[in-house]
């Protein structure tokens, strides 16, 4: 298991080993998984690219390894990318209207790309002393233009 946050920042390499940029966001399909991340490349013209989960090889501690070095432009149609979109600082609702805090960072399973908790926080003073918790989730979210609602009572 993974946060965005822990993942965003690192470096990808192709499996020769030629390092192809890092990570700078990632991508929800319409059913709420994870499909892919955003890549940046370091390079004279700033330029990013999707890469598929499906290429990911492996989830190391110091990098991440794509099968192929060959990756797609542009994301898929209907995708939403939590740092460019904004679903970093929505509301998180339950599915029966509570209010569950601020989306802080997103916990999923790196292989199959699957949401398993959201952490949340009350605010950005609560950021500073710790008050975040962890709002667990077997069901994709419902992506929203003003909150995101997750299913907590399975």
């Amino acid at each position: 298991m993974r946060t965005f946050s822990q993942l965003i920042g690192m470096p990808v390499y192709c499996h020769p080993g030629k390092n192809i940029g890092i990570i700078s966001d990632f991508c929800f399909a319409d059913d709420g998984h994870i499909s892919g991340m955003i890549v940046h490349q370091r390079a004279f013209l700033k330029k990013s690219f999707f890469i598929s989960l499906q290429k990911v090889m492996a989830f190391g501690s110091e990098g991440i390894i794509v099968s192929d070095g060959n990756c797609e432009q542009k994301p898929p149609k209907h995708s939403v990318r939590f740092v460019h979109d904004s679903v970093f600082g929505k509301m998180v609702l339950s599915d029966t209207g509570d209010a569950l805090g601020l989306l802080h960072d997103v916990c999923f399973l790196e292989k199959m790309g699957t949401i398993i908790a959201y952490e949340t926080t009350d605010g950005f003073f609560s950021e500073l002393t710790e008050g975040k918790r962890l709002v667990r989730s077997e069901q994709p979210p419902s992506l929203g233009e003003d909150a995101i609602i997750v299913s907590v009572y399975e």
